[in-house]
């Protein structure tokens, strides 16, 4: 049991390499959906939920609302899954295109249980059919406890769109990147205070807009280390269509905009009080990302690089994991002052 605990952290927090299928088989089936689903990236899900709920929250307690707590878990756990979902929909895709072969980027740098054999398509698409089946529930919840509102429709339906079509066609038309930025900025957060307030708020959507530029940089960071072998491929990616040098510029304009977001939010509409500000302490992985990208991509990895091809989507998600975890704790202080002190600030 401690073995399977510690397989659970270790896949929630790092991206996991294994070649052996008897180590496969051997594990249980959380830790498969974890490994399978890269649920180590998942938090970025986590976060979006967490901070539409805090955000919902705030909001509810200035205008004598009730908060309800289980929707929340029902929303984010829904998220979580439908992230997963994703990615396994993602690596059918790929695969069954070509595109995941001749030790293509994504087999290097975690489990593929369909590349490597691990199990067959029927099995994946089994996998992938009960993780959406779970997530579509988390929606129809959400559907049923706001009466079917047009807003929550139209947010499923735009979810359930670039959750199939993500892979194949919009990331081989060059707006798979926007998506990314799309759901994990304002249709999550935004979609999670909608849901349980009732009130959709476009100051909502500006705070969401630095999780989903960060977010965004990751994926356009990684799709910048495989831009030449997804050019091979016919993956007309955003850094494919731009060229790696306008790549980088788009992925450091994401990070420098979302700081500058945060002041806005601040100081000119108080929004947020200037607790938020301690997400300026992620300032040092900020600048190791921008000064990585600042520079083209090596063409070998440098001596004792241990994680090669990934290159700038490591310093991304480096910076993003700092951020969010800066942002998430000063939103929950920030929410704990307008909750005690609700004229701080105004």
């Amino acid at each position: 049991m401690n073995s399977t605990f510690a397989m659970w952290r270790k896949s929630l927090s790092q991206l996991i390499q294994m070649e052996d299928k008897k180590d496969w088989d051997a594990l249980d089936v959380l830790s498969k959906w974890f490994i399978a689903t890269r649920s180590a990236v998942g938090t970025v899900t986590l976060y979006s939920g967490l901070i539409g709920g805090l955000l919902a929250w705030q909001y509810l307690r200035a205008n004598n609302g009730a908060f309800n707590f289980l929707t929340w878990c029902i929303l984010t756990l829904g998220l979580f899954i439908a992230h997963g979902t994703n990615n396994l929909i993602n690596d059918y895709t790929d695969f069954s295109r070509g595109i995941d072969k001749d030790n293509y980027f994504r087999t290097q740098y975690g489990v593929h249980p369909l590349a490597q054999g691990f199990w067959d398509k029927s099995t994946h698409l089994l996998w992938f059919g009960v993780s959406g089946l779970l997530a579509a529930l988390s929606g129809l919840y959400a559907l049923y406890i706001t009466d079917f509102a047009p807003v929550v429709a139209w947010l499923f339906g735009v979810g359930a769109f670039i959750l199939l079509f993500y892979t194949y066609p919009l990331k081989y038309i060059g707006i798979g990147e926007l998506s990314i930025f799309v759901i994990w900025g304002p249709l999550m957060i935004g979609g999670v205070f909608y849901v349980l307030t009732g009130v959709w708020s476009w100051t909502v959507v500006i705070a969401s807009l630095p999780v989903g530029l960060n977010v965004m940089s990751i994926n356009v960071g990684k799709h910048t280390d495989k831009a030449k072998e997804d050019a091979l491929k016919g993956v007309r990616t955003l850094p494919v269509l731009l060229g790696e040098t306008l790549a980088r510029y788009v992925t450091m304009g994401s990070i420098l905009i979302s700081y500058a977001i945060m002041l806005y939010l601040v100081f000119a509409i108080h929004f947020f009080t200037p607790v938020m500000l301690l997400v300026f302490l992620a300032y040092k992985p900020a600048l190791v990302a921008l000064q990585r990208l600042s520079k083209p991509r090596p063409s070998q990895p440098p001596a004792g690089y241990p994680i090669w091809p990934r290159w700038f989507s490591t310093v991304c998600f480096v910076h993003n994991r700092a951020f969010s975890n800066y942002f998430v704790l000063a939103l929950i202080v920030d929410t704990a002052l307008r909750t005690f002190i609700p004229t701080f600030w105004r």
